[in-house]
């Protein structure tokens, strides 16, 4: 089973959207990245906090969340492929591939909890969803419910 889930996270590489705002980074990433995938961006600010929605010709939605203060602290994802882990997580990758690769239970979920990293995603193929985001990017009083 963890083979498969392994395999389909790799595979999901080779065929993976353009890249994306990279977390931890600043928000100009965003419209630097909506213009390379020709996506349509949409903006919601709520308080404390901005959302940045990006929805590409494949209809994968990949939201963007920045603080007040110009960094991105998490991002959610849904729809038929994968974001781009290695320049969506940028400096986190490395984290996010080590905790892939630990042995768990199920073959569609995948949960890491590092210190300063936080990456739960599901799905199968054309069906994907979830969430990654650093703790201490974090804005105050901000849910990790509210990511979606």
């Amino acid at each position: 089973m963890l083979g498969w889930l392994t395999a389909g996270v790799l595979a999901s590489q080779s065929v993976c959207l353009p890249a994306l705002a990279t977390l931890g980074e600043d928000v100009s990433t965003v419209e630097n990245d909506r213009m390379h995938m020709k996506a349509q961006l949409r903006m919601t600010s709520v308080a404390g906090y901005a959302v940045h929605e990006i929805q590409t010709p494949a209809n994968t939605i990949v939201r963007e969340y920045v603080s007040a203060s110009g960094k991105v602290f998490a991002v959610s994802w849904s729809g038929p492929l994968l974001p781009d882990f290695r320049q969506t997580l940028g400096r986190y990758f490395d984290d996010y591939n080590s905790g892939a690769s630990d042995p768990r239970v199920g073959r569609r979920h995948l949960t890491i909890e590092r210190a300063d990293l936080v990456v739960n995603s599901h799905g199968h193929m054309r069906a994907f969803y979830g969430n990654a985001y650093v703790p201490s990017l974090l804005p105050p009083n901000f849910s990790v419910a509210d990511i979606k």
